[in-house]
């Protein structure tokens, strides 16, 4: 199993930036995918769901309106959009997979998002 993202980068506030994350070794679609980010000097947070179908998402109430989770089953790649990037959404962004039986058992290797001008 391997979790790939891709899309990070550094980006004025305000503005927006598509995160990637591909998904190999496993049935994709059968599972659910989670984002989590962690800035320095702070603990994990879970930023997004969605269910294995995509038709099911939750977010962080600090990204509410401002995030997208979307997932491509046939390209076997969950995506995050983010828009209005405030500084305070800099730091570390993961992809994780959701076990129904063994909770998040696969992590990426993250992709760094920094919001800043």
């Amino acid at each position: 199993v391997q979790l790939v993202e891709s899309g990070g980068g550094l980006v004025q506030p305000g503005g927006s930036l598509t995160l990637s994350c591909a998904g190999f070794g496993f049935t994709f679609s059968s599972y659910a995918m989670k984002w989590y980010r962690q800035a320095p000097g702070k603990e994990r947070e879970l930023v997004a769901t969605i269910s294995s179908g995509g038709d099911t998402t939750n977010y962080a109430d600090s990204v509410k309106s401002r995030f997208t989770i979307t997932r491509d089953n046939s390209k076997n790649t969950v995506y995050l959009q983010m828009n209005s990037l405030k500084p305070e959404d800099t730091g570390m962004y993961y992809c994780v997979r959701a076990s129904r039986f063994r909770g998040l058992d696969y992590w990426g290797q993250g992709t760094q998002v920094t919001v800043s001008s």
